[in-house]
């Protein structure tokens, strides 16, 4: 059966999640079902990163198999069917074993700060007017890079394997009315973003030492991490594939 990439945007205000869960509005439930109206039957999908409630995303994909290729015009009846707050980018045909979760090579992650009371902001970035030190935010996302395994980060009740990630980039950039924390590595754990985040943030006020937060990290001790910050100032901004699937995330093809 021919397999087909999904790529979607999304708002994740009103939403519990990324991954489908019981008697909880998700994004792969809005999904399936609008794809489930339009081919008439029921389409099992699979997603490559699962945001958590409230978190936003500018690329995730999903990943199923059809029985038979996608018709002309199916992006645009679709997104006719999708909510407001969600939107198919492109629909991309794969190889057969193409996975969108084990084939990712790398995630990014940004998450926006404001400093100034904005209402049209206020949905999509963190409202923090307090007083930081952006030059001890810096070197704390510097040190970030340096450790591997981030089970200080991660939020209980998970059932993953290992906590070992490999961060390739890490670090706060100014904007006009806050900062933005941009952060890619391999894979993410469950509330990890966020918890650097709110941990930096003690740094950057001053309550936390760049050693005494570096050690947070090595201590593999989640009761030590800060994961106060809300869902609603992250985003996941890219998810990033080999050179030989080329084309995914790019122009859409597979409707053609």
């Amino acid at each position: 059966m021919p397999r087909y990439f999904l790529e979607v945007s999304y708002n994740g205000l009103n939403y519990s999640g990324f991954q489908i869960q019981k008697n909880a509005p998700s994004v792969q439930a809005e999904v399936e079902r609008a794809f489930g109206v339009f081919f008439r039957r029921a389409i099992s999908m699979t997603g490559s990163s699962r945001t958590d409630r409230g978190v936003h995303a500018l690329q995730n994909f999903f990943h199923f198999d059809l029985e038979e290729p996608a018709p002309p015009g199916c992006l645009y009846h679709i997104n006719a069917i999708l909510p407001g707050d969600i939107v198919a980018r492109g629909l991309f045909r794969v190889a057969d074993n193409a996975h969108c979760r084990f084939d990712a090579t790398a995630r990014e992650y940004k998450y926006f700060i404001y400093r100034e009371k904005d209402p049209f902001v206020a949905d999509r970035a963190y409202f923090f007017p307090y007083k930081l030190e952006l030059g001890l935010l810096k070197e704390a996302a510097a040190i970030i890079p340096r450790h591997h395994d981030f089970t200080s980060f991660s939020k209980r009740n998970t059932q993953v394997k290992t906590f070992l990630c490999s961060v390739e980039q890490s670090e706060w950039q100014e904007t006009v009315n806050g900062l933005v924390y941009r952060v890619r590595a391999n894979r993410f754990l469950r509330g990890m973003v966020r918890g650097l985040v709110g941990t930096m943030l003690r740094v950057g006020r001053g309550k936390l030492s760049l050693s005494e937060f570096d050690d947070i990290i090595g201590s593999r001790d989640g009761n030590r991490a800060d994961f106060s910050v809300p869902g609603h100032g992250l985003f996941l901004f890219r998810v990033s594939f080999p050179d030989s699937m080329a084309g995914v995330g790019g122009s859409s093809e597979a409707e053609s």
